[in-house]
């Protein structure tokens, strides 16, 4: 490694909290109490007020949330905290976390699962809502704690703020205490008018309904923990994994050797089942009939020649879409995918992770994407390996995943990590390539071989730019972050914050050495006894522009970093089985 003194080669990181004078910026020190405040308050086994976190939530000064101490409104922050929970969050006023129905059942008297399940539109997790005031919800690791907790407490201090505001507004004569700000929401409450709008269009048609009971009372929730155990997680993983291990034996895999992949579950189908060029031709019929001018445009505008853009990614998009609003088409996808050797298995348990099995000797040389290479047809026929993808999980419950599946398989050949991260000096779009990750669960930096290079993914990423030999970090939780905190790994040259890789190495570690995973250690992953390579893609910029995550997410234009990725995982792992001719 290049450097010659040693502070050059393993940085010397301050002491947790170290560079914080009295009334100075806020660091990790902020952020260190507030982790603590509420892992060792929910050891209770009764119900914790959530406004006991108000002020250490609000002392951190979040990167996330960093108007939460101010009286006026931080859109970022609520519209952020809106996405992570379900619709019904209006009703809640009791929050429980649970590794299993069973944990609930002898905590309830009930069984949680016959209530209804809803979801949250920016994060998988099992969620029961009773309809009343009580939501479930199932936690497939500590990380879920890590970020579950401040999105509540950041969720209940934005509604309070603007139950004030509405209460302060002169009373109506016809009662209704949100008519008066429905047309101009900015002018009479605060904030931006296009954020407004943003969650005018995340509440749709209960947009008035919302303001309303924002206005009838303010909102003092409880959240109470269920055991929190690493065995209970080590048992939850256990059980999603055996769903996945059914396929393998029913159809005769599970002796194969097997390559690992962490993406999501639109990517390697795509590119290995050909389906959304087989159905094209409705695939584009259904962009028109939905009225979706921009896509139509953009592929107007690719097949002018007007865009750069892959048309393939534009089609993969539009036809998540198609999909998913055409169950008789997505029944004949699926048993096309079977008869290709590809298997969906759909996650049921608390680890809220689906996953897709993929038999490389049955998929058809004509459905891979182009982008793939000159694949022999007949070493493909006979190849025997198999790719386990899942959709990328949530911090530490991959490491109880990978973990997990390191204990079964019989023979390993590949971990591949695709996944997003904020991104501390590159651009929205750009793809991030690390050879250093330093883990905030463990405090361990790896220092790693990583088997991708930016050539490996620059020749199919037409907007961003390939940046390879990055630093990585792994944090516990998006809103566990103030300026400070990031500043301070900014100064050591880690520009990439994500949240699976570390927990990822913890796993590899104890799959490749005798003992368990170290705290507080340089690892040198230099010489693995198989291939492992990560690839970031930035979906937001929190060192100077916090509020990117909650204001807006990657459309259709995210596809060209993804699909980069994805493309290059895909390739390595058809080089690796020597599938590809010059």
């Amino acid at each position: 490694m290049p450097g010659s003194a040693m502070h050059d080669i393993y940085p010397t990181y301050p002491a947790r909290g170290a560079g914080t004078a009295a009334g100075g910026p806020a660091g990790t020190e902020q952020v260190d109490l507030y982790i603590r405040t509420y892992t060792t308050l929910l050891r209770s086994s009764g119900e914790l007020r959530l406004r006991t976190l108000e002020p250490t939530h609000i002392g951190m000064h979040s990167s996330l949330h960093s108007g939460a101490g101010s009286a006026q409104p931080d859109m970022g922050a609520l519209i952020y905290a809106t996405q992570r929970l379900p619709p019904c969050m209006p009703a809640v006023r009791r929050v429980i976390l649970g590794q299993s129905a069973e944990a609930f059942r002898r905590a309830l008297g009930e069984d949680v699962t016959a209530w209804e399940q809803v979801k949250a539109p920016g994060r998988r997790r099992r969620w029961h809502y009773d309809g009343g005031e009580r939501l479930a919800v199932f936690i497939a690791s500590q990380t879920d704690v890590d970020d579950l907790i401040p999105t509540l407490v950041a969720w209940q201090i934005e509604w309070n703020k603007l139950h004030v505001q509405l209460r302060s507004l002169p009373h109506p004569h016809d009662g209704d205490p949100v008519a008066a700000v429905l047309n101009a929401p900015d002018a009479m409450l605060g904030g931006a008018a296009e954020d407004w709008a943003r969650l005018r269009h995340i509440w749709g048609e209960r947009f008035a309904e919302v303001l309303r009971c924002i206005a009838a009372a303010d909102r003092n929730m409880t959240v109470r923990l269920l055991g929190g155990t690493h065995v209970g997680y080590a048992r939850a993983t256990a059980a999603w994994w055996q769903p996945i291990e059914v396929v393998l034996r029913e159809q005769g895999l599970h002796e194969r050797p097997l390559y690992f992949v962490s993406s999501n579950t639109h990517c390697l189908i795509n590119l290995l089942s050909g389906v959304a060029c087989r159905y094209e031709r409705e695939i584009l019929a259904h962009v028109v009939e939905r009225g979706d001018d921009e896509l139509s445009a953009e592929l107007e505008a690719v097949r002018t020649g007007a865009s750069r853009a892959n048309r393939n990614n534009l089609l993969y998009y539009a036809a998540r879409r198609y999909f998913n609003e055409n169950p008789e088409a997505y029944a004949r996808r699926s048993q096309e995918e079977r008869e290709r050797g590809i298997f969906h298995v759909a996650p049921s348990t608390a680890i809220e992770v689906a996953a897709q099995v993929f038999a490389l000797d049955r998929l058809h040389i004509e459905d891979l994407d182009p982008r793939l290479g000159n694949v022999d047809a007949a070493r493909l026929r006979a190849c025997p390996a198999v790719i386990v993808n899942i959709d990328y999980p949530l911090g530490l419950a991959a490491y109880h995943i990978l973990r997990c599946i390191m204990e079964r398989a019989v023979e390993l050949r590949g971990v591949y990590i695709l996944g997003k991260a904020a991104t501390l000096n590159a651009s929205v779009g750009d793809v991030l390539i690390p050879d250093v990750v330093h883990d905030e669960h463990s405090l361990n930096t790896y220092w790693l071989d990583n088997c991708f290079d930016a050539s490996d993914v620059a020749p199919f990423l037409i907007f961003g730019s390939a940046l390879d030999h990055q630093r990585a970090v792994t944090v516990k939780g998006t809103f566990l972050q103030n300026h400070g905190y990031l500043d301070m790994y900014y100064r050591d040259a880690y520009t990439t914050v994500e949240m699976e890789a570390g927990p990822y190495l913890e796993a590899l570690y104890e799959g490749t050495r005798p003992e368990r995973y170290p705290a507080g250690e340089n690892v040198n992953f230099s010489k693995l006894p198989f291939d492992c390579g990560i690839i970031h893609y930035a979906s937001d910029t929190p060192y100077t522009q916090a509020r990117t995550l909650g204001a807006r997410s990657l459309d259709y234009r995210g596809m060209d970093s993804t699909y980069a990725g994805g493309v290059a995982i895909a390739r390595r792992i058809l080089t690796c089985e020597a599938l590809i001719t010059t």
